[in-house]
Formats: C-alpha cells, structure tokens, sequence
C-alpha cells in the first residue's frame, strides 16, 4: 500500500495540471510505473524467497505445466526484451504493427499503449481510440517506426478520369500551381528532406512534387501526385490540388470540344453551300 500510495504521488507530481501530457511526462510516468512494478516483485521475492524453493522443489510438474499455460505472458515479456534491445520504437514515436497505426505514449513489460492515428484513408489525425498491443506481436508483426511523419509526410494523392484523353498537357501548369501552394514551406522541407536521407542512409524520391499516370484495368486514368509538405497541412493542400486539376481540366477539354464543334459547324455549312450551288 504504501508503495503504491508513493507510486500515486510521484505520477500526480509528473504529470500537474496540463491538460495534455508531453513526451517528457510519458516517458516519466512509465519509467516510475515500471520502477514500481520491478520493486514489488523484487521485495515478494525477498519475502518468499523459502517458500518458493520448497514449493518448486515439490511440484515440478506444475511447474511445467503453469510454463506451458503462460506461453503468452512468456512471450509478452520477451516481446519487450527484444523491443528494448532492439530500440525499434519510442514513447512519443508514430508507429505501425500489422493494421494498426498511432502514436506510443505507454510501454511496460506486457503491453505497448498506443494512441491510434487514422492513416487508412490517408489522414494523419487522432481517432481517440486507445489501442493496448500485447507485446507478443513484435514477434508476429513487423514494427515501422513512422516518426519522421509526425512532422513532414510524403503524400500521396490518386484521382481517376474515365475519358480516355491526353492530359499530359495539364502538367506544366498544374506543377506550378502546385509548387505556389508549397512555396512558403519549400525551403524548410528541402533540408528535412536531406535530414532523413541522411539519417536513413537512402535515396528519398525529394521535396518537389511528382506527377505520373498509369491506367486502369477498364481503361480509366489514374493520375498520381506526390508532395513533400507538413503533416497537419496534407489534407488541406490535398484539396486544392484536386481543385486545381478539376478547373484545368474542365477548361482544357471544353474548349477542345467547343472548337470541334465549331469546326463541324463550319463544314456542314461549307457541304451545305456546296450542294445549293
């Protein structure tokens, strides 16, 4: 009771009044938690020390049988060995295990907590749902660590033409409008650029924007766009591109088929001045 009541007062004096918990005050309280656990179990130990030789001594079969029954338990605690040892992951860290994406702000002997962050649909915002990852899954699922993202975020934008038409023309102009939109982050996002390269060790695709087309399987278009630019503004940026594509498409191919048109209307009163005379 006592160290528990201790426990209690070390984390109410981390963690204040703030209204949200920094990185800081997580590690902090975890590390207290994790103290707190290590320290009972060391003292039951001490306390029983007699009592668990002459009980393991008599029930050997037990013994074997309680292993087999917590093979989860044993692999939740060698899930954490081989996190710690590896140091795939942080508290504060964006990750992603199988499905599930968020944020780490809890990680003990057992379980991993993580705040979970909705990346299926190419955002990047809180869900508020809190998911606890048994640590036995880092030997099931591969952990990717996402943390560069939680500042600049390469993003990917999809959007699909039916019409089978040549839009390469759109290009040039829609690049520069795109590159309008990123002009007051530009210089920032070059040198995080050259950041990560330089600490992952490879060739990122860049900061400026990429544009390539491929096609579907019923014949439709799909245009690809790809920026560089901060996570919280991918969204917003993302919209204004689709905005920007949809009015140069819509003007382009307009006046394309008004000129047709007027072109056939010239021919069919040329065929029909001919034919009067």
């Amino acid at each position: 009771m006592t160290i528990s009541a201790i426990k209690r007062f070390i984390i109410t004096r981390i963690r204040g009044d703030v209204a949200f918990l920094s990185d800081v005050q997580r590690k902090w309280m975890s590390r207290t938690k994790n103290s707190t656990f290590f320290l009972i179990v060391i003292i039951l130990f001490m306390l029983w020390q007699t009592e668990v030789s002459k009980f393991a001594l008599s029930v050997t079969a037990i013994a074997i049988a309680l292993v087999v029954a917590s093979k989860e338990i044993i692999l939740c605690f060698t899930g954490s060995i081989q996190r710690a040892s590896s140091r795939s992951f942080v508290i504060g860290d964006w990750i992603e295990v199988g499905k599930i994406y968020g944020e780490v702000i809890e990680h003990n002997l057992m379980a991993t907590v993580i705040q979970e962050i909705d990346l299926h649909h190419g955002q990047y915002h809180f869900t508020g749902k809190t998911a606890t990852l048994p640590n036995s899954m880092f030997f099931t699922y591969a952990v990717k660590n996402l943390n560069f993202m939680k500042r600049y975020v390469y993003h990917s934008i999809t959007i699909t033409v039916v019409e089978f038409v040549n839009l390469y023309p759109l290009f040039p102009a829609l690049t520069l409008q795109i590159e309008q939109h990123c002009e007051d982050f530009i210089e920032v996002a070059k040198r995080y650029n050259g950041v990560i390269e330089k600490h992952a060790g490879v060739d990122l695709p860049g900061s400026e924007p990429h544009i390539h087309i491929n096609s579907g399987p019923t014949g439709e278009q799909n245009v690809h766009i790809m920026i560089f630019c901060p996570t919280e503004r991918a969204m917003h940026l993302e919209q204004l591109i689709r905005e920007d594509f949809m009015i140069a498409y819509h003007q382009h191919f307009t006046q394309q088929s008004e000129l047709k048109s007027e072109s056939k209307e010239g021919l069919s009163i040329d065929s029909a001045s001919l034919e009067s005379r």
